[in-house]
């Protein structure tokens, strides 16, 4: 079994019918909020580690979680401190994971330009003399895979650990089917 590392999760939530940005900046420290630059307020949690943007309209990305847990926590502590604030946060709060990259190590070289062909053209993106990785969509799940030719690879798009490891383990099997995975 291919060992996988999430490196961040994306996920989003809605906190209330809306929120007042300007008294959560003045509120709260940790908050950065240019509206000149940028429409959201970014907030930053350092246990654990993650970044949140909060909108006028209630809803908010959270970026940064390496599982899922991370984000409910995230999501948690966000919570309270908009209830200190007096703004009236949903009770249920519905949790909605929109991406996760992942990374992993095939454990063996790959020549890219063998692989490009083997793997259909019409489902690959490569060009060497513009990015040394080449990506490869998966249909089932539906994700994007980075493959290098040092056997590394990152896998965007999936909205479950399973489809990493479902799409992992595909690309794997296709790879020594094929015989392009060099150990």
């Amino acid at each position: 079994m291919i060992e996988i590392k999430v490196q961040n999760i994306v996920a989003s939530t809605s906190f209330a019918d809306k929120l007042d940005l300007d008294v959560i900046a003045q509120s709260l420290e940790e908050a950065e909020y240019e509206p000149e630059q940028f429409p959201g307020l970014v907030y930053r949690l350092s246990s654990p580690k993650t970044a949140t943007l909060l909108f006028r309209s209630g809803k908010a990305n959270c970026t940064g979680a390496k599982n899922i847990e991370d984000v409910r926590t995230t999501i948690n502590i966000i919570a309270e401190k908009l209830k200190k604030l007096g703004v009236e946060v949903y009770k249920d709060l519905a949790i909605v994971i929109q991406n996760m990259v992942a990374t992993a190590d095939l454990h063996g070289e790959l020549n890219l330009s063998e692989v490009a062909i083997s793997l259909g053209l019409e489902n690959v993106e490569y060009e060497p003399e513009q990015f040394p990785g080449l990506v490869y969509r998966i249909k089932e799940p539906k994700v994007a895979m980075l493959l290098f030719g040092s056997g590394k690879i990152v896998c965007a798009g999936a909205r479950k650990i399973e489809d990493v490891s479902l799409a992992v383990d595909k690309l794997s099997k296709e790879l020594t089917l094929l015989g392009l995975l060099r150990k």
